[in-house]
């Protein structure tokens, strides 16, 4: 007779525990997946794939524009924001009927409810005890706001993907990649802008050349950006809001929208009672297995603070079957992992911004801005930004910022690249792919003179 009920618990499921729990029970584990909300999580339901859809769907207000260029007249284009909405509502619900149908196909139990950890090997669901040999906290993250006054009447980005109509005008509090995301849509589907930011600029931890341009941009097409601003307080102002400024103007808009990070979605599930050490912010703190402080309880995925992608999550649920399930110890290796902000312009990058890569030594940059070829038509103000950071005493290209069209895609290529350790000698012997943006990447040549 079997000493538990089954041999993994997942709770969470998300891209991360989908993949390692349909991986161990395809290599013969007894597994079963715990989930509160809806199958995909985060990504698939509330983030990367809906946020997508939209901005496919806002983009193409540029797109009507641009195509007078090119000799289309289409007429006066209208929107339908409900619309929009249904279809990427279908869109989801197909996804989450694929989830459930790969669980299932690998022997995979599904069981709706909130999970809580009871002990090390024993997980309570809606006042029944599940047990199991290992326990894998695969929860994500979670909007997290200040506490300021008024803070209850904002949306996060998890409203922002289902409202009942799109906005006049909106208010935006954040400056990373989730604040910038929406900025873009909101501004091309036609609605009045502001973000506002406690720093100097947007998107922290990016190269500074790709955060300034990205700036600028948004500035051209209308989006205001207000710089080293906090707001106060919010209060319910006629049809809108009002938002008091420290040392400054209110603002007022129709809706407040607030992107201000996302914290590890840990609380609740027993993981303190049971013995699971966390750090301040709430994540899983674990060892390079992805193991906890209890021998029996593992985390992977945003509710480990590591790196809070998608496709990391898939990556660290892959490594943690392959090694407790397959006999195939495997390790995440989390250097020069490509990734991509779909704002308008979008940007791809891979490996070290010029800052990070100035603190290890000597640095070679080259850098190109560009009026893409559609807009020679188009008419359209927009600049494609390109940059390579080479460490100089190996020639080796340790990072690459691409601001464009066509940045998330080239990022995933030039992720390769990278991981191959290719020197900026191989990238210039490379024939570039004529007429492209990207032959810019093998064209430059001028190193940017070194005022550091």
């Amino acid at each position: 007779m079997a000493k538990f009920d089954f041999d993994l618990i997942t709770l969470g499921a998300g891209s991360g525990g989908v993949r390692a729990s349909r991986l161990a029970g395809g290599y013969g584990a007894r597994v079963a997946v715990i989930e509160e909300s809806r199958l995909g999580g985060t990504c698939v339901m509330r983030g990367c794939v809906p946020k997508k859809l939209l901005v496919y769907g806002a983009h193409f207000a540029e797109d009507f524009e641009d195509a007078r260029g090119f000799g289309w007249d289409v007429g006066k284009p209208s929107f339908d924001w409900s619309k929009l909405i249904a279809n990427k509502n279908i869109e989801l619900d197909r996804l989450e009927g694929i989830y459930g149908r790969i669980l299932r196909d690998s022997n995979v139990e599904i069981i709706e409810g909130h999970g809580t950890i009871a002990d090390h090997h024993t997980v309570d669901v809606g006042g029944k005890s599940y047990t199991a040999e290992r326990i894998l906290v695969a929860c994500g993250g979670w909007p997290s706001m200040p506490d300021i006054p008024g803070i209850e009447h904002v949306i996060t980005s998890n409203e922002a993907l289902d409202l009942p109509s799109l906005p006049k005008s909106i208010v935006i509090v954040g400056g990373g990649y989730i604040a910038v995301e929406f900025a873009g849509i909101f501004n091309a589907l036609g609605a009045d802008v502001t973000v506002i930011i406690r720093a100097g600029t947007i998107l922290r931890g990016f190269d500074d050349d790709v955060r300034e341009t990205l700036a600028a941009e948004m500035e051209k097409k209308g989006i205001t950006i207000c710089r080293e601003t906090v707001v106060r307080s919010i209060e319910k102002s006629g049809a809108g809001y009002s938002l008091r400024i420290a040392g400054g103007e209110d603002l007022n808009a129709e809706l407040v929208m607030y992107a201000t990070g996302r914290s590890p979605n840990t609380r609740n599930l027993g993981l303190e009672e049971a013995g699971v050490e966390l750090a301040k912010n709430g994540s899983v703190i674990v060892n390079e297995w992805n193991q906890s402080s209890v021998e029996s309880i593992y985390a992977l995925g945003d509710c480990t603070d590591r790196v809070q992608l998608t496709p990391v999550a898939i990556a660290e649920g892959r490594a943690f079957s392959e090694t407790n399930y397959n006999n195939n110890p495997i390790k995440v290796d989390y250097a020069d992992i490509p990734s991509a902000v779909f704002s308008t312009p979008p940007i791809g990058t891979v490996g070290l911004t010029e800052e990070q890569a100035r603190e290890n030594g000597p640095v070679d940059i080259y850098i190109s801005r560009f009026k893409p070829m559609k807009h020679t038509l188009s008419g359209r103000d927009e600049v494609t930004l390109m940059k390579l950071v080479v460490e100089q005493k190996t020639d080796q290209v340790i990072g690459c910022h691409l601001l464009g069209a066509e940045g998330p895609e080239l990022a995933q290529v030039l992720g390769v690249a990278l991981k191959c350790g290719a020197t900026k000698a191989q990238f210039d012997a490379t024939i570039g792919v004529h007429p492209t943006a990207a032959e810019e990447l093998v064209t430059m040549r001028e190193k940017r003179p070194d005022h550091k």
